[in-house]
């Protein structure tokens, strides 16, 4: 998958999105100086949420439009929530030109049809389809249409769900698919996390897997990169001091910038599988044992296990010969704390 210049693969390291979401509580300045933030950070890219209160819902106070899931906008209509937290779409263009002055990457996850025209307009070079509309498959149908890269998230998939949003893609001749693990809940507890199901997804659907992350902190993006994750979703603040529907589980700029560096030295740490030494380790092996003469020992005096032992250093002769040198004979005077050598063993 190739994200405008950013090549994603199974040895490429990992794509790290910050999601503006609502995080600019309406103020233009504050979305763009949160970009600005973002490259500060280290992310890769900025991503946007391209709709409207009426593209998403109706308004109404009936009580199915009323939100009363255990989520912390409970007691609120969708209306009233989507409302406040759209990010308004005059002010697209600025923030696409923004991050690419910083050097950002910048998409969207477009909620309908007409979103998917505009940002197309705009030349999004991929699309994130939101955790709550991996079920809208004429919008995966559509956006898949479009021939660019594809982020699903799986936050309230299951299988069937999941294996629905491959098909629409791939029957618009769309496979460059990734699939993010996520848990759709605000903020979501370390321990529904579950992060073996990114490498369980990379397997099962032959894709790149990642992680779209609601929990708090840093631990869950430095485990998903440790289960292959290669791309890394994370709400994004200026400050938490903005407020605004997503403040809560969003990272600010400290934290952000900590956790991309973290994610950075966890790719460090994971490295490869060579058993081959480098030129420090391969000098750490004169910390291991060999054999040492640890008596002085007289010419056609026998080998036993008092007079040489399995000692730290190394540049003796390896542990594995000392049973067989015990009971032989040397041939020569050798001094305590000499390294033992079969040549100073009689044949």
């Amino acid at each position: 998958m190739r994200i405008d210049n950013f090549e994603i693969n199974k040895n490429s390291e990992v794509f790290i999105i910050a999601e503006l979401s609502a995080n600019h509580n309406g103020n233009l300045e504050t979305a763009l100086e949160t970009i600005r933030a973002a490259k500060r950070t280290g992310a890769n890219a900025i991503k946007l949420q391209t709709y409207t209160a009426d593209t998403l819902t109706i308004n109404s106070d009936k009580d199915d439009f009323i939100l009363k899931s255990g989520s912390i906008w409970d007691g609120r209509t969708y209306y009233d929530l989507y409302q406040e937290a759209h990010t308004p779409w005059e002010w697209h263009k600025a923030l696409f030109d923004t991050a690419a002055e910083e050097g950002l990457i910048c998409f969207s996850s477009p909620f309908d049809k007409t979103a998917v025209d505009f940002l197309e307009d705009l030349n999004t070079p991929a699309y994130k389809i939101a955790s709550f509309e991996i079920t809208d498959i004429p919008l995966i149908e559509y956006t898949a249409s479009k021939g660019k890269p594809i982020i699903i998230s799986t936050g309230i998939a299951e299988q069937e769900d999941i294996e629905l949003a491959l098909d629409a893609c791939h029957r618009m001749g769309n496979k460059d698919i990734a699939l993010l693990k996520c848990t759709s809940s605000y903020p979501a507890p370390i321990e529904e996390a579950n992060m073996v199901m990114v490498k369980d997804l990379a397997k099962r659907y032959n894709v790149i897997s990642g992680l779209s992350d609601h929990t708090m902190g840093s631990t869950v993006p430095v485990v998903a990169t440790c289960f292959g994750a290669k791309i890394i979703e994370k709400h994004f603040i200026l400050d938490k001091s903005v407020g605004g529907p997503d403040a809560s589980f969003s990272l600010d700029e400290k934290e952000f910038t900590e956790m991309v560096t973290l994610v950075r030295e966890a790719e460090k740490a994971i490295g490869k599988v060579d058993y081959s030494l480098t030129e420090k380790q391969k000098k750490g092996k004169d910390f291991s044992r060999s054999l040492y003469v640890v008596e002085d020992i007289k010419a056609g005096e026998v080998i036993t296990e008092k007079n040489v032992r399995s000692i730290r250093p190394g540049f003796g002769l390896h542990p594995k010969y000392l049973n067989k040198v015990i009971g032989q004979k040397i041939n020569k005077r050798i001094d305590k704390g000499t390294a033992l050598n079969l040549r100073d063993i009689k044949k």
